[in-house]
């Protein structure tokens, strides 16, 4: 009994801690966005460990502010989509990419002077991973809602009922119940309709 209380405790403190760590995480991502602002407003930034120069931009400022305009929706769209606990956590993978894209976009265009446009509209690019994210979602909301209410769609093929049939489950136990109640009267099943149960009502 010991060593099971143990094991949930340990379990429910690493859990508490992870969601410390992304709450603090979220609460500073303000403050992540105004690091920039540490960073000199020159074409090259020397440290002693490295030298930066800022070709497209023209100023580490300027190239900052744009790294740190995606990078921190960059961070919440990732922790969000590590702890979303919804069906549909799969299209979060869309803006991700997005943001992803445009991150790498901007560092290739400050590197090598060679602008990528994707702020320009140049989504083309992921086009064929939009289509496929989202397919992936649709996917797993078929077998979600399957699971949930427990629909099999080779059985609607069996049933006289259309899908769109305004007739209710109860009123159709009720129709059946009439057709089995003249079926032990001698009357002919196939002749008997659904319009024939609501003219005798």
């Amino acid at each position: 009994m010991k060593l099971k209380s143990k094991l949930s405790t340990g379990g429910s403190s690493g859990f508490l801690l992870t969601g410390s760590i992304i709450a603090i995480c979220i609460a500073f991502s303000p403050y992540l966005f105004y690091l920039y602002e540490i960073f000199p407003s020159t074409r090259v930034w020397e440290t002693s460990f490295f030298t930066y120069e800022s070709n497209y931009y023209q100023d580490v400022l300027t190239a900052a502010w744009t790294y740190t305009s995606k990078l921190v929706p960059l961070l919440l769209l990732i922790i969000w989509f590590f702890t979303c606990k919804h069906w549909w956590y799969h299209v979060i993978l869309v803006p991700l990419v997005m943001y992803g894209f445009q991150l790498v976009a901007a560092f290739y265009e400050d590197y090598y002077q060679h602008v990528i446009g994707m702020d320009n509209g140049d989504l083309i690019y992921m086009a064929p991973f939009f289509i496929f994210i989202l397919s992936i979602v649709y996917l797993v909301r078929i077998k979600v809602f399957d699971r949930i209410y427990g629909i099999d769609l080779s059985e609607l093929d069996e049933t006289e009922i259309s899908v769109f049939s305004n007739i209710s489950d109860k009123e159709m136990k009720e129709v059946r119940s009439f057709q089995e109640e003249d079926e032990d009267n001698g009357i002919d099943q196939s002749n008997i309709l659904i319009e024939d149960y609501y003219r005798k009502l």
